[in-house]
Order: C-alpha cells, then sequence, then structure tokens
C-alpha cells in the first residue's frame, strides 16, 4: 500500500536523530529516514518512459536523424544507438536518486552546492525557450492547409497548451495520456511504413550502421552543430532527461510517494508542503523493496524510452534513406526537407501517405512543445519550492508551476512576434546548449549518487563506467562545438 502523503517521519536510524544529509553543509534540511512503500507491478508504473519517449520522438527522430542518413547514408546511425543508450544510463541514475530519496536529482545537486538551484534554472530556460517544436509543428501544418500565418497560429498553439496544463485535475495525468497517444501514433506511422514504404535497398543499407561504427560524417556536409543537435536529440536530451525525477515522483514511484502533486489551481487541491525528500532507511526489508523498484523501473525505461527511441531513429531514418538518398532535395536539416520528403513519399507509396506524414509531423511537434512548456515549469517550480521558497505558505509548489506556464508562454509568444522565427535555428540552438548541459549533469550524478546515498545503493561498476562515458560522449562533441564557434569567430574577425 502506498503511503498517504504527510510531512513527519516514520522513524530514523539510531545514531542519526537528524536524517540524511550527506554533504554535511545545510544547504536543504537533513532528510528523515522513512520506510520504502511496497513496489507496484510493472503494468501500474507504466508512464514516465512513455512521457520521455514521447517528447523524445520530435526534431531528432522526425527530422534531423532522417535528414542526415538522406544525405550521407546509414553509416552514421551507430551514434544514435549509442546516445539513446548513454541516455538510458543517465536516466536511470536520475530515478535512482528519486526512488530512494523522493527528491529530484537537482535538488541532490543543491545539497552539495547551493548554486547549483540558480543554475538549472537557467540551464533549463535558456536553451528550452525557444518555441521551436511549436513552430515546427505550425509549420508542417501549413504543408496541409497550403500556407497560414505560422508566428499567430504557434501563439494560438502555446495558449491552448497552457490552458490544457492549466485546467487539468492532476497535470502529470493530463501528460500522460497525451504522450500515450502520441507514442501510439508514432508506432501506428512506423508499422506501415515498414509494411507500405521502404524498399529492399534501404534495408540492405542498414547494416552500414554497425559496419560504419566509430566514424564521423564529413563535416562539409553535417556540420558539427547538427551532429551535436543529432546527439543531443537521439532520445530525449538536455534537461529534459532531469524532468525523469519529477515525472517518477507524481507516478508514485518508491519514495516520491510521499510527495505532494501538481495540481491545477482551479481543478484540483493544492499542497503547498515542502517538497524536500525521506531517505529510504537502509536495512534489509526496505533495500529488499528497493531492489525490486530498481528493476521494474529498469524495465519500463528500457522498453518504454530505449526501444521507442531506437525504433523510431532507425525506422524514419530508413524511410528517409529509401525514399530522398542521393537526390540532395534540401541543403539543411530544416523543415523544406520535411516538406519535400512529404510530397516524395506522395509519389513513392500513395498521396494519402504523404498526408499521413505530415499530419503525424504536426501533431508530434505540437505535443513536444506541450511537454516542453511542463518540464520547464516543473523542473524551475520544484527547484524555486525547494530551495529558495520553502517555509513560504502562499506559494506552493503547483502555484509556482502555473505561473512559470504562462511565463513560458509569453516569452515564445514574444520572440515569435518579435520575427525570431527560423524553427532549424530555434531547434538548434535549443540541441547545442542542451548538450553543453548534459555534459555538466553526467559529471554531477556520479557524485550525487556515491556521496548522496546510502551505501547499499550507491552506483558502482558498469553503470559507473557508464556516467563517465556520458561524461566523455557529451565532453567531446561540447568541446568540439565550442572550439568551432570560436574559430568561425576568430576567422569572421
Amino acid at each position: 500500500m502506498i503511503p498517504q502523503v504527510d510531512q513527519e517521519s516514520v522513524g530514523v536510524v539510531a545514531g542519526d536523530v537528524q536524517g540524511f544529509d550527506a554533504s554535511g553543509n545545510g544547504n536543504l534540511p537533513p532528510m528523515p529516514y522513512r520506510d520504502m512503500p511496497e513496489p507496484l507491478p510493472l503494468r501500474r508504473i507504466l508512464g514516465p518512459s512513455v512521457v520521455l519517449a514521447g517528447l523524445g520522438v520530435g526534431s531528432g527522430e522526425y527530422i534531423i536523424w532522417p535528414y542526415i542518413t538522406s544525405t550521407v547514408g546509414p553509416g552514421f546511425l551507430w551514434a544514435a544507438l549509442v546516445g539513446v543508450t548513454v541516455q538510458y544510463f543517465l536516466n536511470m541514475e536520475i530515478e535512482r536518486y528519486t526512488l530512494a530519496t523522493g527528491e529530484t536529482a537537482i535538488a541532490g545537486f543543491v545539497r552539495f552546492w547551493k548554486p547549483w538551484g540558480v543554475l538549472f534554472c537557467l540551464f533549463t530556460v535558456v536553451p528550452n525557450m525557444w518555441p521551436g517544436w511549436a513552430t515546427s509543428g505550425v509549420t508542417i501544418l501549413t504543408f496541409l492547409l497550403g500556407g497560414g500565418d505560422v508566428p499567430l497560429i504557434t501563439v494560438g498553439v502555446m495558449i491552448a497548451s497552457g490552458a490544457a496544463l492549466t485546467i487539468s485535475p492532476v497535470v502529470y495525468q493530463t501528460l500522460e495520456r497525451a504522450q500515450f497517444f502520441k507514442v501510439g501514433l508514432t508506432l501506428v506511422f512506423l508499422a506501415v511504413a515498414i509494411v507500405a514504404a521502404i524498399d529492399r535497398e534501404a534495408w540492405a543499407a542498414l547494416p552500414q550502421a554497425v559496419t560504419q561504427a566509430g566514424r564521423l560524417p564529413d563535416s562539409q556536409y553535417v556540420p558539427i552543430a547538427l551532429m551535436l543537435s543529432a546527439l543531443v536529440f537521439a532520445g530525449a536530451g538536455g534537461v529534459n532527461n532531469l524532468a525523469q525525477s519529477n515525472w517518477i515522483r507524481d507516478k508514485g514511484f518508491g519514495m516520491g510517494a510521499y510527495i505532494p502533486k501538481i495540481v491545477s489551481p482551479i481543478t484540483g487541491e493544492e499542497a503547498a508542503a515542502p517538497v524536500t525528500g525521506s531517505m529510504i532507511r537502509p536495512d534489509a526489508e526496505n533495500l529488499a523493496r528497493f531492489a525490486v523498484w530498481w528493476r521494474r523501473a529498469n524495465i519500463e525505461q528500457l522498453v518504454s524510452f530505449w526501444f521507442i527511441c531506437v525504433f523510431s531513429i532507425t525506422i524514419f531514418s530508413t524511410l528517409a534513406y529509401s525514399t530522398l538518398y542521393g537526390k540532395r532535395i534540401a541543403q539543411q536539416a530544416n523543415l523544406a526537407f520535411i516538406q519535400a520528403e512529404g510530397e516524395a513519399l506522395k509519389v513513392a507509396v500513395a498521396p494519402w501517405f504523404g498526408t499521413f506524414f505530415w499530419v503525424f509531423g504536426a501533431l508530434s511537434m505540437v505535443l513536444v512543445a506541450l511537454g516542453t512548456i511542463d518540464y520547464i515549469a516543473r523542473i524551475v517550480a520544484d527547484v524555486l519550492k525547494t530551495v529558495y521558497l520553502q517555509r513560504n505558505e502562499r506559494w506552493s509548489e503547483s502555484r509556482l508551476y502555473f505561473a512559470l506556464v504562462w511565463i513560458t508562454i509569453a516569452a515564445g509568444s514574444a520572440i515569435l512576434l518579435s520575427g525570431f522565427t527560423q524553427p532549424l535555428l530555434l531547434l538548434l540552438t535549443a540541441a547545442c546548449l542542451n548538450g553543453i548541459v548534459m555534459f555538466i549533469y553526467a559529471i554531477l550524478l556520479i557524485q550525487l549518487n556515491r556521496r548522496g546515498l546510502p551505501a547499499p545503493i550507491r552506483v558502482r561498476g558498469l553503470r559507473l563506467g557508464m556516467l563517465l562515458v556520458a561524461v566523455l560522449f557529451y565532453g567531446y562533441f561540447a568541446g568540439w562545438l565550442v572550439i568551432e564557434q570560436v574559430r568561425n569567430y576568430l576567422t569572421a574577425a
């Protein structure tokens, strides 16, 4: 049975009456020890990774990886597999801390250094306030409608998204239903593509993703900024992965069962309680429960996130290769490429299939935009409430969340109405900044899950090694991008 939300400890380990705080610097209150809730069946914890996969199947899977494959062939797809796999391990280390404490990983970072709170608010807002996903979805919609005012329609879409989140009794449930629909639509489209649209030559070329592993495409055809964007958006990417902490505790994973959920100020009952966590009591019974939670959370992430992302990148890219390879119909991974692919699919398969391709793209990008608004507001609200406003009775996390939803929408609308409307530039800006953020939090996760948890559940072995791989992986490409930008600046000067 899942415990009811309350704020009093159910006991502490003898000799540690102050609770658990490995940092010892008092940035946040020590966590009282509590019993780990009984593990839920796998069927009842499906959802958070589907949300992450739904947000992941967007610009990377639908635009960037297909463009790269249609330009240089499937040989670079090995990097997509590496990117999604690295994100799988990052996501599980984010989940490890939240399963054991009910806190977000960012709150854990703050325990060691308080300025991480402000910095991660900036890391969340600055890369993601550019409304590239909503603009992309609306631009694709204009292919179907034969035209339209993209900025004005996009502003309307964002306002509708904000309204949908605002009137939801429990916000996470609305987000989960939307992304389940998105993932279901994705699988239907890909199944049709496999049967009706991909030719034998494309399937025969696909093993190049293995035989050319380790090779990078010529930067003349795939610039470094596009490579980094592809690697970041192979899966979710950036602070989006960190939102997994918030979503699994709203779903009631592990110690997250003790944390209040974000509810609508209009239709739901608010909870203004502090959102610092409670540490799992590290005795045999609770550690056994954690082991079951951990195993089921890994299965949920593997099936719902890793498989769906790898499958979608592979099929969308193979479809583009089958239809467009060698034709050079677009010079960039932009929506002119998507328009041309839809027209080519109408000829190669049938008119309805090209239309279906655009319908899927428009809905997909709009639902990514909905999720992006949610996780920006969710992450920043949690940081503000946990670190800076914990004793403020007026500003609950729910009120902060909804204020930030509408601030995000207002900022995105201002960007669009100012004339900054190029979807490719907006998406590449988000991707490159998020790649640098991923390098930073991969390092912090090593510190957090080595020092911030009791010894029996700390990260070690293969999973520690994969965190080190993540640091090197994102550090290499982020560093390369920075060097290239400096070099270009000096050349231009």
